[in-house]
C-alpha cells in the first residue's frame, strides 16, 4: 500500500530515491510491528487451530521474548528512515505502531487496525508529497472502512475456533443473524466510500468502473452471507476482500492518476 500511494503522490512518476527509501521502511516496519503484534498474541493463538503453527505459538522460537529486539530494531529503524524522509512520515509511521500495540485481541483492536493499516498508506504519500491532501485522505477512509470488514468477516469464518479460545468479541459474541446484518451494512459502507473517492481524488472512468463493479460484488457477497449465515459465505466474503478488492482497487488508482 505504501509503495502504490507513493506512485499516486508523485503522479505516476515519484523521484526514485523517496520511493525507494519510502517502500523500505514501510516494509521493514510492517515486519517489525508484525513480530512485536505476534510476540503480544501468542498466548491465545496457541489455543486457536488458525494460528497455533506461527513460530511463537508452536514454540519454534523460545524463549519468545528472543523476537523482541530484532522486532523492535527494524520498528526503530523504519520510524528513522521515515523520519529522514519526512518527519510527519515518521509521526504517522508511530501511531501506526502504536494503535496496532494497543488492545490486542478485543474489538476495539479491529477499529485501531484501520489506523494501522493506514500508516503505510500517510507514510507513502508523505515520503513524496510534504503535506496532505482530499486524496490521501480519501485513501486513508478507503483503508479505514476496509480493515474492520476484512478482519470480522475471517473471524465469522472461524466463529468457533474463536470462541473455543475464549475470545468472546464482536463479532464472534454476537447472534449470527445479527452479526452478518452488521457486516452487510458495512459491505454498502465501503462502497461508498469508494465512491465518494471519484469526487475527492482526481480519479477517472477506469476508476468508477471498477469502483463500481467490486462494490457492487461486495454487497453481493455481503447478502450471500445475510442469507446464508454459513462460515463458507463468511469465508467467500474475506476472499474477496483480500485479494481482488483493494489489491485491484489500488493498482486502479495508481493507472488512473498518471501512473502509465
Amino acid at each position: 500500500l505504501g509503495l502504490a500511494t507513493a506512485v499516486v503522490a508523485g503522479g505516476g512518476r515519484p523521484p526514485l530515491d523517496r520511493l525507494v527509501l519510502g517502500t523500505v521502511a514501510v516494509a521493514i516496519g510492517a515486519a517489525g510491528v508484525n513480530g512485536l503484534t505476534n510476540y503480544l498474541d501468542r498466548d491465545v493463538d496457541a489455543l486457536m487451530e488458525r494460528t497455533r503453527h506461527r513460530a511463537l505459538p508452536s514454540g519454534r522460537i523460545r524463549p519468545a521474548a528472543k523476537v523482541l529486539p530484532y522486532a523492535g530494531g527494524l520498528t526503530a529503524l523504519a520510524l528513522f528512515l521515515a523520519w529522514l524522509l519526512n518527519p510527519w512520515a515518521a509521526v504517522a509511521g508511530f501511531g501506526g505502531t502504536v494503535a496496532s500495540l494497543m488492545g490486542r485481541k478485543t474489538s476495539f483492536t479491529h477499529l485501531l487496525g484501520g489506523l494501522a493499516v493506514a500508516a503505510p498508506v500517510a507514510v507513502g504519500w508523505l515520503a513524496v508529497e510534504p503535506g496532505p491532501s482530499p486524496t490521501l485522505l480519501f485513501l486513508v477512509l478507503l483503508v479505514m472502512g476496509w480493515v474492520p470488514l476484512h478482519v470480522w468477516s475471517l473471524m465469522l469464518a472461524y466463529r468457533e475456533d474463536y470462541l473455543r479460545a475464549g475470545l468472546r468479541l464482536f463479532p464472534v459474541s454476537w447472534r449470527v443473524a445479527d452479526a452478518v446484518k452488521v457486516l452487510w451494512g458495512l459491505c454498502f459502507l465501503l462502497y461508498g466510500i469508494s465512491l465518494v473517492g471519484y469526487l475527492m481524488a482526481p480519479l477517472g472512468a477506469l476508476y468508477l468502473a471498477a469502483a463500481n463493479l467490486l462494490g457492487l460484488g461486495l454487497v453481493y457477497a455481503g447478502s450471500r452471507l445475510w442469507r446464508g449465515q454459513g462460515e463458507g459465505d463468511a469465508w467467500r466474503l474475506y476472499r474477496l476482500l483480500t485479494y481482488p478488492y483493494l489489491g485491484i482497487m489500488f493498482v486502479v488508482i495508481m493507472l488512473d492518476t498518471g501512473v502509465v
